[in-house]
């Protein structure tokens, strides 16, 4: 049966408080949302990750912030993303930046309408920072990328060369100002209340300089199992304390 172009459209019981199924829906209920025609737009390039270590640097980027940053203020969403299509426009081939970072966005929302890159005009904005790895001297991340995100309106735009490859330092932040990007001190992002720092250590077995975010003072963010691991040592400590003083610490505060 088709629809008639003056068909009035379901009438919704007011009782309901879940919308109805997609099976359900037809174009013309207020529940329908349109799904964006995104099929000729090529969302994976199947390019290989340079190294272990960048792999591993993308995933220590996202992972520290859903395990240790509250966000950018009060009720305020955000998503981190690492190797994902970006989008300006339809008809734009796209970028995929190492890890990007957009604040005020409700990634849940689009991706329930079926989008799996970020689209620009989906999320209603661009990411408000865009790192950048360096892995040799064709990527284009200190030439034609810059001006890219720059028309785009990333607000930031961060380049880490592992092994100074360009011989311009290993850690490179800039903001967008005017239309277009300049060199600031890494240690703080004022738009978006992190910073970003140099860190020496282990990160799943692997050692070596990471690029870290951290906060106004300096502190890097924790992953999950650093987290996990100061606790266990705040709890280890506690224990010689209280079998310092002659108390078990397996029957400390049993009774409370």
């Amino acid at each position: 049966m088709s629809l008639k172009d003056d068909a009035a459209p379901p009438v919704i019981p007011a009782a309901a408080n879940e919308p109805p199924s997609a099976e359900d829906i037809s174009p013309l209920s207020p529940w329908f949302i349109p799904i964006p025609k995104v099929d000729h737009l090529i969302v994976r390039d199947d390019t290989p990750v340079e190294s272990m270590f960048f792999e591993r640097l993308m995933r220590l980027l996202v992972e520290a912030l859903y395990s240790s940053w509250v966000g950018p203020g009060e009720g305020r969403l955000f998503a981190a993303f690492s190797n994902v299509g970006l989008f300006p426009e339809p008809k734009q081939t796209p970028l995929v930046p190492d890890v990007m970072l957009s604040l005020d966005v409700d990634p849940d929302a689009v991706l329930r309408r079926g989008i799996s890159s970020y689209f620009v005009w989906e999320f209603g904005k661009p990411p408000n920072v865009v790192l950048e790895f360096v892995s040799d001297r064709r990527g284009g991340e200190a030439t034609w990328k810059m001006p890219a995100y720059a028309r785009m309106g990333v607000a930031y735009y961060v380049l880490f060369d592992r092994t100074d490859l360009l011989g311009q330092g290993v850690l490179r932040v800039f903001e967008l100002r005017g239309g277009s990007y300049e060199i600031i001190e890494p240690q703080w992002l004022p738009q978006v209340g992190l910073g970003l720092t140099l860190w020496e250590g282990v990160y799943e077995n692997l050692s070596g300089q990471w690029l870290r975010w951290c906060d106004q003072n300096g502190r890097v963010l924790l992953t999950g199992q650093e987290r996990a691991d100061v606790e266990r040592q705040r709890a280890d400590r506690l224990a010689e304390k209280l079998k310092a003083l002659g108390i078990d610490p397996t029957t400390f505060g049993a009774g409370a």
